[in-house]
């Protein structure tokens, strides 16, 4: 997008944070705008011109206070899965085979089965049968 923008362009956003990943990106981004004449309105905030002193600021400050309540997310999703973890929940996807399937499967492979026969009899696909026994057939 920022590609297409002309002189006295005007780019209308509704929220700060659309304009960049951090603080920095964001007055980087407004900064390249300012330079090509383009208008940026930023819908919280009103029609505040960000290319004044007052609206650098402005922008300024709710960068950074934008950037802290993003790493403030950061910090308490890692709380509570660190907390999940040790209330003993096993995260992520559900495994899609027994422990005993999976030892059954390491047991057959190469020897009796191949993988097309396993991952029927399990009814997984062949990358699961490969994931189960190609560290063990590493192993050995």
């Amino acid at each position: 997008m920022l590609s297409k923008f002309r002189a006295k362009d005007t780019l209308v956003v509704s929220k700060l944070d659309r304009l960049g990943r951090d603080a920095p990106d964001v007055l980087a981004t407004i900064k390249w705008l300012g330079a090509l004449h383009v208008e940026v309105v930023v819908l919280q905030l009103g029609k505040l011109d960000l290319t004044s002193p007052a609206g650098k600021l402005m922008l300024s400050m709710l960068a950074a206070v934008a950037e802290m309540e993003l790493d403030l997310i950061v910090e308490r999703t890692q709380a509570g899965l660190a907390r999940a973890k040790a209330e003993g929940k096993v995260l992520g996807r559900p495994a899609k085979t027994t422990p005993e399937q999976r030892a059954a499967m390491v047991e057959g492979y190469p020897v009796k089965e191949s993988v097309i026969a396993l991952a029927r009899r399990y009814g997984v696909s062949r990358a699961t049968v490969l994931t189960v026994v190609k560290p063990a057939v590493s192993v050995e």
